[in-house]
C-alpha cells in the first residue's frame, strides 16, 4: 500500500535507495553493538552478492510492478517466495521435495496462471504489456528464493545483523548511481515522504530487526509462516486504503499459490505443531 504511494512520486530506484539507507542506519547500530562487524569484512563480497539479488533487483522490479498492478494482487504474488525457495533449494542443495511439494508447486503455478489470464486482455502487444508487472513481481520472487539457498550454503556462519546490515548497504551502495541519474522531476508531495519514510525505517530497517530477533527464537522454518500474513495484510489495506476490489478469479488464484506454497514448504505441518497444546499449556488451562 505504501509503495503504490511512493514509486510514482520517487521513482524505482531512488525508493529502493531511500529503503536501502534507512536499513542501514536501522541495523549497522545492531551489528556493533552485538560484536558482528567483523563478519562484514569476512564476507563482503557474499553480502555484495545477496545486497544485488535479495534487495536491489527484487525492491526495484515489485516497485515497477505495483505501478501496474493492485496492492493486494502484488501482496499475493510476493507469496511465491517460499515456493520458488523450494524449487531452487531442490536444484541448488539437492533438498528432497517429495510429492505433496511437488503438488503444491503445481497449484501455485495454476493460481498463477489464473491471475495471468485475468490480466491478459486485449490485442496481443496489450496483454504482453499487462503480463510485464505479474513477470516482473514473479522475478522478484524468484531472486528471494536464490537468496534462501546461497545464504544456507555460504553464509551459514555469518551472523544475522551482519548478514542483514552489509546486504543493505551494499544495496545503497550499487544502487546510489542509479538513483542519481533517476531522480524524480518534481519533489514528492508530503504524502508521498510519508509513505517513502514509512516504508523505509519501519517496513525495511525495523522489520529486519523483527524478522532476525525472530529467527534467532523460533528459528527460520518457523519464522518463515509469517509471510504467509503478507496478502491478507497487502490485501485488507489495499481495500481499506486504497479502495480496491479484487475479483474473484484473482481471490481464487491467490488461494491456490497459497496453498500451494504452504504444501511445497511444509507450512501446514509447522502451522499445526505451533497450535498443538503441549503439556505445559494444558497444565495452565483453568
Amino acid at each position: 500500500m505504501l509503495m503504490k504511494e511512493a514509486v510514482p512520486a520517487f521513482g524505482i530506484f531512488a525508493l529502493v535507495e531511500l529503503r536501502a539507507l534507512a536499513a542501514t542506519l536501522c541495523l549497522m547500530p545492531l551489528v556493533f553493538y552485538k560484536g558482528q562487524g567483523g563478519d562484514l569484512i569476512k564476507h563482503w563480497p557474499k553480502l555484495l552478492f545477496v545486497g544485488v539479488i535479495n534487495t536491489a533487483i527484487p525492491f526495484c522490479l515489485f516497485n515497477y510492478a505495483l505501478l501496474h498492478l493492485d496492492a493486494g494482487l502484488g501482496a499475493i504474488l510476493n507469496a511465491t517466495a517460499p515456493m520458488f525457495g523450494v524449487v531452487i533449494a531442490y536444484l541448488y542443495l539437492k533438498e528432497s521435495i517429495g510429492w505433496k511439494g511437488l503438488f503444491g508447486i503445481g497449484l501455485g503455478f495454476a493460481g498463477v496462471v489464473m491471475i495471468s489470464l485475468e490480466q491478459k486482455a486485449g490485442s496481443q502487444a496489450r496483454a504482453i504489456t499487462s503480463l510485464l508487472p505479474i513477470f516482473a513481481a514473479l522475478g522478484a520472487t524468484f531472486c528471494y528464493g536464490i537468496t534462501a539457498s546461497y545464504l544456507k550454503k555460504h553464509l551459514a556462519d555469518a551472523r544475522p545483523f551482519a548478514v542483514a546490515a552489509g546486504s543493505q548497504m551494499f544495496t545503497a551502495i550499487v544502487l546510489l548511481p542509479f538513483a542519481l541519474m533517476n531522480l524524480p522531476d518534481t519533489m514528492p508531495t508530503l504524502s508521498a515522504w510519508m509513505s517513502g519514510l514509512i516504508l523505509a525505517f519501519l517496513c525495511t530497517g525495523l522489520a529486519y530487526v523483527m524478522y532476525f530477533d525472530l529467527i534467532s527464537k523460533i528459528g527460520a522454518s518457523r519464522a518463515i509462516t509469517v509471510g504467509y500474513l503478507v496478502p491478507l495484510f497487502g490485501i485488507f489495506w489495499g481495500v481499506v486504503i486504497l479502495d480496491e476490489v479484487l475479483s474473484l478469479q484473482s481471490i481464487l488464484g491467490g488461494s491456490l499459490i497459497l496453498l500451494g506454497v504452504m504444501m511445497a514448504t511444509n507450512a501446514l505441518s509447522i502451522v499445526k505443531k505451533l497450535l498443538k497444546p503441549t503439556k505445559k499449556n494444558l497444565k495452565q488451562c483453568p
